[in-house]
C-alpha cells in the first residue's frame, strides 16, 4: 500500500504541479479520516510519513496511567514499557496500528478518496492563486473564451481570467478565439476559487508594452518615471535616461517611429506623447503640457496647485480637446493644474475693477487710481504670486512694488510698511518673489 500511495502522490504532483509535501499532508489527513470511520472516532490517532521507507504509519496515542479507565485513550505503565522502556506515568506513547488491521472498508475508502480530492483541489487553488498573485503588474497573453454581459473571459491555459467592460479599450470588440494581451490588475480569492482580473486601460499596461518594444527600458538604461492615459484617446509617458549618451525620447520613439507605433497599434490607435521627465513640479508641468509652450508657472505647495500662464495662442493647445491634455498633465505630475492665458488674467482683473453692487467695497479700490490698477491688470505677475490677490496687488503697486523683481529686492521693513501687510506676509512675499525669479519668471 505504501509504494502505491507514493506512486500516486508523485504522479499527481507532476500532473498538477503541487509540492510533494502538500500532497503527503493531504493523504495523511485522508488516512486519519478513513481510520476513524473504521476504528472509531474516540481514538486519538496520529499519522506519520516515513520518508526513508516511503510509507505512512498510523499510531494510536495513549496516556500512561496507574489505573486504566479508558483503554482507547489510556495504557498502563507495564504495557507502555513494552512499547517504550523509558515510558513514565503521565507520558504519552504511540502504539503502531498495522495497515492490515485498519479495516478499510468501502465507506472508509470512499472517505479517503473524497478527502484526497478535496485537499488536492484546495492545493491547486492555492498554487494557482500564489502563482498569479506574484505576477500582478505583469503582461499576460490569452485567448478569448467567451463574452458575457460585456465582460470577456480569457483562457490563460491553466486558468481563466476576467477582463471587465470597464478595463477594455473604448470601441474594442473582442470575439471568441481572438488572442489578446492584457495587464494583470488584481488576483483575489473568492468562494469559487481565485479570480484573475485583467486590464487594457491601466497605465501599467502601457508601461509594460514599452518594456517589450524598447530594449533600453528592459535593460534599465531608460526609465519610465510616470504614465497617464485617457484610454483609447491619448496618453503621456515621462522618460529619463541614466546614460547621458542615450536620448530617452528617441529610444522610445524608435527609428521612424517604429517602436511607439507598435504600442499605438496594440492600443487601438491611442495617441502617445513621450516627454522628458523633470525633477521639479514647475519644470515637469512645462514638459507635460507639450506641445503647448508655457510662459510662467507658479507653485503653491500647500494646496499642491500649479498656476500656469500661457500665451493666448497656446491656450487651446495646452488644454487640449475636451481638456484631455490638461488632465493628462495633471495626472502625470500629480498636482492640480490651473491654466490661464495672459488676456484672461487681464480681463478678469479689469472686470473685478469695474464698479458694481458690492464689488467696489469687496476689493476696496475706490481710492486706487485707475492708472495704477491698469498696471496691475496688464502685468498679472503680482497676482500670480501665492497669497497675492487683486486687493494686495493694488496696495503693493500703490507703494511702488509693482513688479516681482522689486518685491524680491525689498527689505522686510520696507514691505511691512505697506498698508495691510504684516511682517509674516512680507517675509512670505519676498521668498515667493525670489523663488519666482530663480524659476525663470521675468520681473
Amino acid at each position: 500500500m505504501g509504494a502505491d500511495l507514493i506512486h500516486v502522490i508523485e504522479q499527481i504532483g507532476r500532473e498538477k504541479g503541487i509540492e510533494r509535501e502538500v500532497l503527503i499532508e493531504a493523504v495523511g489527513a485522508a488516512i486519519i479520516s478513513a481510520s476513524r470511520k473504521a476504528l472509531g472516532s474516540s481514538l486519538d490517532l496520529q499519522i506519520d510519513f516515513d520518508d526513508r521507507l516511503g510509507r505512512f504509519q498510523l499510531y494510536s496515542v495513549k496516556k500512561v496511567v496507574e489505573n486504566v479507565t479508558n483503554s482507547k485513550l489510556e495504557i498502563s505503565l507495564e504495557e507502555a514499557a513494552k512499547v517504550n522502556r523509558e515510558a513514565r506515568l503521565g507520558d504519552e506513547v504511540k502504539i503502531l496500528i498495522p495497515m492490515e488491521a485498519q479495516g478499510f472498508g468501502r465507506i472508509a475508502a470512499q472517505t479517503a478518496k473524497q478527502v484526497i480530492i478535496q485537499r488536492v483541489m484546495e492545493a491547486e487553488r492555492d498554487s494557482l492563486y500564489q502563482n498569479y498573485k506574484n505576477r500582478e503588474g505583469e503582461l499576460i497573453s490569452g485567448i478569448v473564451h467567451r463574452v458575457s454581459k460585456g465582460s470577456v473571459i480569457i483562457d490563460l491555459g491553466k486558468a481563466e481570467a476576467l477582463l471587465p467592460a470597464r478595463e477594455q479599450l473604448p470601441q474594442e470588440e473582442l470575439r471568441p478565439g481572438d488572442r489578446v494581451r492584457a495587464y494583470i490588475l488584481e488576483v483575489r480569492k473568492t468562494t469559487k476559487g481565485s479570480q484573475i482580473v485583467l486590464s487594457r486601460t491601466h497605465p501599467g499596461f502601457l508601461i509594460r508594452l514599452f518594456e517589450l518594444e524598447v530594449p533600453e527600458i528592459y535593460e534599465g538604461i531608460v526609465q519610465i518615471k510616470a504614465a497617464a492615459r485617457e484610454p483609447g484617446e491619448r496618453a503621456k509617458v515621462a522618460v529619463l535616461s541614466k546614460d547621458p549618451n542615450v536620448d530617452p525620447v528617441g529610444a522610445c520613439v524608435g527609428y521612424r517611429g517604429s517602436r511607439v507605433q507598435a504600442v499605438v497599434k496594440e492600443l487601438q490607435g491611442e495617441r502617445i506623447d513621450i516627454i522628458p521627465w523633470k525633477e521639479g513640479p514647475a519644470d515637469f508641468v512645462r514638459s507635460a503640457l507639450a506641445p503647448a509652450e508655457v510662459d510662467k508657472v507658479t507653485v503653491d505647495p500647500d494646496s499642491r496647485i500649479l498656476k500656469v500662464i500661457v500665451a493666448d495662442d497656446q491656450l487651446s493647445l495646452a488644454i487640449g480637446r475636451r481638456g484631455v491634455n490638461a488632465r493628462l498633465a495633471a495626472k502625470l505630475v500629480g498636482w492640480k493644474v490651473d491654466i490661464r492665458s495672459k488676456s484672461e488674467l487681464a480681463q478678469e482683473a479689469a472686470r473685478m475693477l469695474q464698479p458694481g453692487p458690492g464689488i467696489a467695497e469687496a476689493i476696496m479700490v475706490e481710492e486706487t487710481p485707475m492708472a495704477e490698477a491698469a498696471v496691475v491688470a496688464e502685468s498679472p505677475l503680482l497676482t500670480h504670486l501665492p497669497g497675492v490677490g487683486l486687493k494686495t496687488a493694488v496696495r503693493l503697486a500703490d507703494a511702488g512694488f509693482d513688479t516681482v523683481a522689486k518685491i524680491a529686492a525689498s527689505s522686510l521693513e520696507e514691505l511691512s510698511a505697506v498698508k495691510g501687510i504684516g511682517a509674516k506676509t512680507a517675509e512670505r512675499l519676498i521668498t515667493a518673489a525670489q523663488e519666482a525669479l530663480l524659476s525663470g519668471d521675468r520681473p
